[in-house]
């Protein structure tokens, strides 16, 4: 018979965590606030305002858990992501990147 599986168990309960804090409901409307509409999910300007509600998100969790390493890396690979996708719209469009960036309060 084989070992029991603990890991399932513990995806699980990082799945519904995130869940929790990220619904259908919040991304709809970030989606509705940022994107064209909120079905536009694909749109540089939604997708940047969605990874900055996580971003957010992670860093109060690694202020209350300074040691959770896992979730810090996952929060640099995000911070990673928004910052590729803010320069492929400041070689597009650098009105729309101006436009998110004063919204989300991104630069100080």
């Amino acid at each position: 018979m084989p070992p029991e599986r603990k890991t399932f168990k513990y995806i699980t309960i990082i799945y519904n965590n995130i869940r929790m804090y990220l619904s259908k409901e919040v991304k709809e409307e970030i989606f509705a606030k940022h994107g064209k509409s909120k079905a536009d999910t694909g749109s540089a300007e939604g997708q940047i305002a969605l990874f900055t509600h996580r971003i957010n998100h992670l860093t109060e969790h690694l202020k209350q858990n300074r040691k959770d390493f896992n979730t810090e890396r996952s929060l640099v690979k995000l911070v990673g992501k928004r910052r590729s996708l803010l320069d492929y719209l400041a070689k597009k469009d650098i009105m729309r990147y101006r436009a998110i960036v004063k919204e989300l309060g991104l630069r100080k």
